[in-house]
């Protein structure tokens, strides 16, 4: 793998930006890849699979670390809203739930307490912070269905009430019916009305 700095670098580049969470996904996916024997997830991106638990920066980070992404169905979003992400080696089995620790924000004043502004002070802190104040790491067991595996769709259903083809096993049976999971209630969206496009309604 990569040194730190250039990782950061080029997940600053791929992100916008250079922020705490940037160095905080960055050493994460370095931590994680190690502890579940993935020295180079680069190269080894067929052997890894990562489970981001929150749509900010840090999972921006740990896409770029590893290589992982959403449409290659090897970087799988839950939405838990916590500063966590687990890391699988699909030949090995092992896994590791990698979590920053709340705590760190009160121990970046310990690390960089020569820096006054709050963000320089945890975007330097972060950087030098010992990973056992940083994180707190976890054994896990990742049930992993063969339909969430990389690959082409395996299984297809088509949604008895609007009619929507869902793949890879995301139906719902309600009643011995298939729903999508809208249709089942579970939508972050409420249907208005459906749109007819024309041909030439975006020239």
């Amino acid at each position: 793998m990569e040194d730190f700095d250039t990782l950061l670098k080029r997940s600053a580049e791929h992100h916008g930006h250079l922020c705490a969470g940037q160095v905080i996904g960055v050493r994460m996916a370095m931590l994680g890849c190690r502890l579940i024997g993935i020295e180079d997830p680069q190269k080894d991106i067929k052997k890894l699979i990562v489970y981001t638990e929150i749509d900010r920066c840090a999972s921006d980070a740990i896409g770029s670390v590893t290589g992982c992404k959403l449409g290659r169905r090897s970087l799988k979003f839950t939405d838990y809203g916590i500063m966590a992400a687990t890391f699988l080696n699909l030949e090995t089995g092992q896994a590791v739930r990698v979590c920053s620790t709340e705590s760190s924000r009160e121990l970046a004043k310990k690390y960089a307490p020569q820096i006054k502004d709050t963000r320089k002070q945890q975007l330097h802190a972060y950087r030098v912070m010992p990973l056992s104040e940083l994180f707190t790491v976890q054994d896990v067991k990742v049930n992993l269905s063969e339909l969430d595996m990389p690959g082409p769709t395996q299984a297809k259903a088509v949604c008895e009430i609007c009619g929507a083809t869902v793949r890879d096993g995301k139906e719902v049976i309600i009643e011995g019916r298939i729903h999508c999971r809208p249709c089942a209630g579970d939508s972050y969206y409420v249907p208005l009305k459906t749109r007819v496009v024309e041909d030439d309604s975006l020239n």
